[in-house]
Order: C-alpha cells, then sequence, then structure tokens
C-alpha cells in the first residue's frame, strides 16, 4: 500500500489529490511561520526559555493559518474537523481524572 493510500485511510478522504492538497496546505503553514521566527530573532543560540514562549505564542497564529490555506485550497471542512479532534484532545488531557 502506497503512502497516499495510507494517508486517504487515515484522514478518511476519497482521493489522492485530496491527500496531495492536504500536504501542500502542511507546508505552507510550516513555511509561513519561519519568517515570523526569523524576525523575532528565533534560532538555536536563544534561550530554550524563550524558544518555549515562541512555540506557545505562535500555536494559535499556526491554527488559524491552517484554517486559512485550508480555506484557499478547498481543504477548509477537513482542517475545520481536523482541529477539533486537535483541540478535544487537548483539553482531555487537562481534565482531571476522576
Amino acid at each position: 500500500m502506497s503512502l497516499i493510500e495510507k494517508l486517504k485511510a487515515r484522514w478518511k478522504v476519497k482521493s489522492a489529490t485530496q491527500v496531495i492538497l492536504i500536504l501542500i496546505v502542511f507546508s505552507c503553514t510550516g513555511c509561513s511561520i519561519i519568517p515570523i521566527k526569523h524576525l523575532l530573532g528565533i534560532n538555536s543560540a536563544t534561550s530554550i526559555s524563550t524558544r518555549i514562549l515562541f512555540y506557545i505564542g505562535v500555536f494559535p497564529i499556526y491554527n488559524l493559518l491552517l484554517l486559512g490555506y485550508g480555506f484557499l485550497f478547498g481543504q477548509f471542512r477537513f482542517f475545520l474537523d481536523f482541529e477539533k479532534r486537535f483541540f478535544k484532545r487537548m483539553l482531555n488531557l487537562f481534565k482531571s481524572k476522576k
């Protein structure tokens, strides 16, 4: 089974084209964060606490960009559902166990 077929099954999408578009959205989103990192001067010499603060601060921007690029590439519904699942998992991590 090819990687595209595995991703189609995992993401429950209908076509290889949709898988490619989703990968392009992830790539564009990641590439859009890099200039922000460089503008702020975040690099390997930056203290670990500053880098952690950057990643916490850039988290909402990344998620908005993901939805924006998803919209531009016609995959908004996939990424909206993706975000909902992601945040549901995050909330479950922070809920106290009863």
